[in-house]
């Protein structure tokens, strides 16, 4: 097992908004993401997150109103993390997103860019998507002052894990790639984002709902550095939606 890496001290404290309910969460979360997309001019650049949480963001995305009124021709579409199953398995992250937002959505198919599952070793498959976001971010190593992502939004596993930075994993101690990889008996294999590229953003955004969020949400709020959604530290604003289950009493 590899430690976890050390955190730096946040330096700004986290944004927490508290919503009624995970379907409140959503919307709430779902407006904000609209008014992100709608304040930038020209490429809005989103980093996707798994999971069921922000399913239902999603599908609040490609409904009437937001849909009329969100960007899609010029948002950039990609994952944080993938299972290492083909795009049409159930546990793909890629098709959930599909069938929830971008299947009825009009999004360019030129803007959508899944981790590539098929056909490749997870290490090869890593290495093209790290090219992916280096042809897209237009340089091979990441300025502090040009984020690759406008948002990152992130789940929290009730083992700390966001993406898939599992707790242990060698992959937390990756610094210089931009795409790593994890296996787990459990979990199964996978790829994820590193933590430098998760971090290179304007606005990263914890979405976490349900009773069974609350302890490791109070560990991740409290900085917990063996828990790795504790360690992230973006570039710029770090947030966190929470629905009144997570958050216990409801107060931040």
């Amino acid at each position: 097992m590899t430690k976890a890496p050390t955190a730096k001290p946040l330096t700004t404290k986290p944004i927490i908004e508290v919503a009624d309910d995970a379907q409140a969460l959503a919307e709430l979360a779902a407006d904000w993401l609209l008014a992100q997309a709608q304040a930038k001019s020209g490429t809005f650049s989103v980093a996707l997150s798994g999971g069921s949480t922000p399913r239902r963001l999603y599908q609040l995305l490609a409904s009437a109103p937001r849909r009329d009124l969100f960007p899609w021709n010029r948002t950039s579409w990609f994952w944080g993390d993938e299972r290492f199953v083909p795009y049409d398995d159930e546990a793909s992250n890629y098709r959930m997103v599909r069938e929830a937002m971008l299947a009825r959505a009009p999004v360019p198919p030129g803007n959508i860019h899944p981790m590539p599952t098929e056909g490749l070793a997870p290490d090869a498959a890593a290495s093209v998507y790290e090219r992916t976001l280096k042809q897209f971010y237009g340089a091979d190593d990441l300025a502090a002052n040009k984020p690759l992502f406008d948002v990152v939004l992130l789940g929290l596993g009730t083992n700390g894990h966001t993406a898939s930075l599992f707790p242990g994993m060698a992959v937390l101690q990756e610094r210089r790639r931009w795409v790593g990889t994890m296996t787990d008996p459990e979990a199964g294999t996978r790829l994820t984002l590193t933590y430098p590229v998760l971090e290179s953003c304007r606005e990263a955004a914890f979405l976490v709902a349900g009773a069974d969020k609350r302890a490791v949400l109070r560990q991740v709020l409290d900085g917990d550095a063996s828990l790795p959604a504790a360690v992230l530290r973006p570039q710029g604003t770090l947030r966190f939606f929470v629905d009144r289950a997570a958050s216990g009493d409801g107060r931040s």
